[in-house]
């Protein structure tokens, strides 16, 4: 009797701890009234982004030798940035890739003023070989510093091409003359592309992320030279260069060699994100890397000289290996920053493939201990809270997100998700070869068939993170009628009518990307900021313009806002010059306030590099309720009318 109630009492034990973990594991349900709840004062309507005319494909021509998985090599390129392309003041126009036709292309955000018609941007007077390259994203500038919004595009297949603006006076194809970045005719594979001021001379310089190997010939169908995969799912370091390019002269970047470890420098990105995390108003770069370790680099340059150290978290008793920033093993996929614990340090949002039955990593929120001394030690100041804040699991993720898109003044989080849709599952082949052996993964042999017609996380939607009382977040996407299933790639947000409400648009693979309009009501206030540098060495005093301005300046790309209202923790964002995957917002800051008593002036704490390299800091009082163009000065200003 004893014996048995002995065997008993451990199987009683054991089920008890099974129910006991996976109590733990699962995620804590929210009933459809409180989502209702959440989603009130929220509403988005969504129109198509046009297309033009031309042969449309599902699938990309590759190397012989990647033929059983074109499907995979197939699943990226789709991207959207949101800006001021034609200097009317708003960032209502899209740059986007369809990948459909393989064509970048300018057109008016839908349901503003069709101001011009939509038009690709082809390199027409370079090097280009349809039959090889595809392009993978766009990412707006002023790359010759003359106050007019430019254009790189990036490829798989060649290396990127700066469609540098000629006038003011037209948008269109011919608007633009075309030039190399690097020259030599390279053959690289981008996936992510940011700007940002790396070594604090006061210009922009170019973070290049690629994917497969430089040199590689992934799209051509005629090759006779075998390429290879990754080789490893975790470990991963045959994958392409990192190249930091730093501004030598209107559109003449010099690629900085050596500037990385070797760690850092190889690798399969598949975004960079680029902010200042100390202070120094020098940009941290974060490198998102598939198959393996993401990397973040604290900066400690010098005008013309680059040097890194690499950061990593601690782990505590309670932290799994790979949730330890830098120590993952993960599908790094996308990456964005914004102040989640209200402590003023930028937080690191980290989006991997975290689908359900499938390959369940999780997500990152590197949040901010506010100890930025410890990275003199190589120390990264940050612990991962993505379980508890609801934001650990999705899907299939690509793109993140931040942005308040209800002036509530807590920050809203979005994520793409999805990877092939078909009507073949191709999990349980997928399965075999995550567990397989490293060794053999980079021989595509080795791998099933992945083709037209198979699906791997393809019914998913895109995840409306908002967050409740209770300090989670909770997806409210079917509430707000967001969850169709996309293959979404890239996200970019701005306000495109400048009526306080932000926006977003997403880029979607093989299939029609959209625009969602906000349309939100909910009584919020906001307070909008465009901080532009003055073209040229200027030394004039900052100017604060009330809406647009006809003020020839550029994107203050790295300078940063602090936000102060009465009773709150200030609200702090930075320009951000083109961090993630392949979606890119507008170089604005939009700041919500909340519901607000009065109409007092709001304080502003502006800092940033001038066009020297200068550190400076002004404060200024704006009323809120509107957006105003702050052009920076070197010297203490005051507020001017723009003429």
């Amino acid at each position: 009797m004893m014996l048995t109630f002995r065997r008993q009492a451990a199987k009683l034990a054991a089920i008890l701890l099974v129910l006991a973990v996976y109590g733990f594991a699962r995620i804590p349900e929210t009933s459809k009234s409180e989502l209702a709840k959440l989603a009130e004062g929220f509403h988005f309507s969504a129109a198509p982004l046009p297309t033009l005319s031309g042969e449309q494909r599902t699938i990309r021509d590759v190397n012989p030798s990647l033929r059983r998985v074109d499907a995979w090599i197939s699943s990226v390129g789709a991207a959207v940035a949101l800006n001021d392309l034609d200097g009317d003041g708003l960032p209502n126009d899209a740059c986007y890739v369809d990948t459909r036709i393989d064509k970048v292309i300018v057109a008016p955000v839908p349901g503003t003023p069709a101001r011009y018609q939509p038009f690709s941007l082809d390199p027409t007077s370079l090097p280009y070989d349809k039959a090889t390259t595809a392009p993978m994203g766009c990412l707006p500038g002023d790359f010759n510093e003359d106050g007019l919004q430019d254009v790189l595009a990036y490829y798989w297949g060649r290396t990127p091409i700066v469609f540098i603006k000629r006038d003011r006076a037209s948008l269109n194809a011919n608007s633009y003359t075309q030039s190399e970045v690097v020259p030599g005719g390279e053959r690289w594979y981008t996936n992510a592309a940011t700007l940002a001021d790396i070594d604090g001379d006061g210009h922009t310089d170019l973070i290049i992320g690629n994917f497969f190997p430089d040199g590689a010939r992934i799209l051509d169908a005629r090759s006779n030279v075998a390429d290879q995969m990754q080789d490893s799912m975790s470990r991963a370091q045959n994958g392409g260069q990192k190249h930091l390019l730093l501004w030598k002269a209107p559109v003449q970047f010099e690629e900085a060699n050596g500037a990385l470890d070797q760690q850092s420098a190889q690798g399969w990105a598949l975004a960079i994100g680029a902010a200042d995390l100390d202070g120094d108003l020098l940009p941290e770069i974060y490198f998102a890397n598939d198959f393996g370790p993401d990397r973040l680099l604290h900066n400690l340059s010098t005008p013309g000289h680059l040097r890194f150290e690499l950061l990593e978290g601690r782990r505590s008793l309670t932290t799994t290996k790979s949730k330890v920033l830098g120590h993952d093993s993960y599908k790094g996929m996308g990456v964005d920053f914004g102040d989640l614990n209200g402590d003023g340090w930028p937080d690191i949002y980290v989006s991997n493939i975290t689908q359900e039955y499938g390959l369940e990593e999780s997500n990152f929120v590197f949040l901010s201990t506010g100890h930025t001394e410890l990275m003199k030690n190589g120390v990264a100041p940050y612990i991962d809270r993505s379980e508890s804040l609801g934001l650990s699991r999705s899907g299939w993720g690509w793109d993140t997100r931040l942005g308040d898109f209800n002036n509530d003044g807590v920050l809203e989080a979005l994520q793409a998700t999805g990877f092939l849709k078909g009507n073949v599952n191709r999990w349980p082949e997928l399965h075999e070869v995550v567990m397989g052996n490293d060794q053999r993964l980079r021989d595509p042999r080795s791998w099933p068939m992945l083709q037209g017609g198979d699906d791997i996380s393809g019914n998913g939607h895109n995840f409306f993170f908002v967050r409740a009382p209770d300090g989670r977040y909770h997806d409210i996407a079917a509430q707000l009628s967001l969850d169709q299933p996309l293959l979404t790639r890239g996200i970019a947000t701005a306000d495109v009518d400048g009526d306080g409400r932000l926006d977003y648009a997403v880029a979607n693979q093989w299939g029609t990307s959209y625009f969602y309009r906000n349309e939100s009501d909910n009584g919020n206030a906001f307070l909008g900021l465009r901080l532009r540098l003055p073209v040229g060495d200027s030394t004039s005093r900052s100017r604060v313009c009330r809406e647009g301005t006809a003020i020839l300046s550029r994107p203050a790309i790295g300078a940063e806002a602090r936000v102060f209202v009465a009773g709150r923790a200030p609200l702090v964002q930075q320009v951000d010059g083109g961090n993630g995957h392949s979606g890119k917002r507008s170089p604005d800051l939009q700041f919500g306030l909340g519901h607000l008593a009065g109409n007092d002036l709001i304080t502003v704490e502006v800092r940033w590099r001038d066009a020297r390299g200068a550190l400076q800091q002004e404060t200024i009082q704006l009323a809120p309720g509107g957006w105003y163009t702050v052009v920076l000065g070197s010297e203490k200003g005051v507020i001017n009318e723009c003429k």
